[in-house]
């Protein structure tokens, strides 16, 4: 007589799209990690693999739904732009996130920003942010010999892997693209392109009384 044993499935391992935490505990620090996750997006858009998060959970390992963060912003070079639940590092390609920002709030506690840094030295991040808008305090560290070390200065620091330049000398973070143009609000750019467009309107009103068609030139 045959005895069939049977056969035990293994359940699946679910990765949730969400770790039950808000994206910020204050106005300023959304507003930080937008103006950041913005700015970087808007810097490569024309480069379909660089794929740039905010508030994204990264699970680097695969079968391990504990081992996950959610940095503020997150810059991945060579992964396509799209839209994603999460970042499963083993559906990229196995290429964990290069650079990483986070804004700190004042419910950041010493004991949680460690986690994070060695998380983030443990999976391969080349570039590490922390910004504290309270204090107007930047750090960062860059990975050498296998491990993130820090940063002597970060006022004037250009990253290596975006080319932008930090400066907090103001009172506030101030990010510059490699073009020398600042990271802008959505309200500074709105403010920005209703000058542009009084500007243009002025100069063809100008020209009206010119006799000249500004719609012809």
């Amino acid at each position: 007589m045959t005895t069939t044993i049977p056969t035990q499935t293994l359940p699946e391992i679910i990765y949730p799209d969400s770790d039950g935490k808000p994206m910020s505990d204050n106005t300023k620090q959304f507003q930080l990690i937008v103006k950041i996750q913005g700015g970087i997006d808007a810097l490569f858009k024309d480069n379909e693999n660089v794929f740039v998060a905010g508030d994204l959970l990264w699970y680097p390992v695969e079968g391990d739904n504990k081992t996950r963060q959610a940095p503020d912003t997150m810059v991945v070079f060579g992964r396509p732009k799209g839209d994603r639940g999460s970042y499963k590092q083993w559906l990229e390609d196995n290429i964990a996130p290069q650079v990483v920002f986070e804004i700190i709030s004042p419910g950041n506690r010493l004991g949680e920003m460690f986690k994070l840094f060695k998380f983030y030295e443990n999976c391969g991040v080349e570039e590490y942010y922390v910004y504290d808008p309270e204090d107007n305090e930047l750090i960062g560290w860059l990975r050498s010999d296998g491990e993130l070390n820090y940063i002597e200065s970060m006022e004037g620091w250009v990253s290596p892997r975006l080319e932008i330049r930090f400066e907090t000398a103001s009172g506030d973070l101030e990010i510059y693209r490699p073009d020398g143009l600042k990271f802008l609000s959505y309200v500074e750019l709105s403010r920005q392109m209703e000058q542009a467009q009084q500007k243009a309107d002025r100069l063809s009103e100008k020209l009206r009384e010119m006799g000249i068609n500004p719609e012809e030139i």
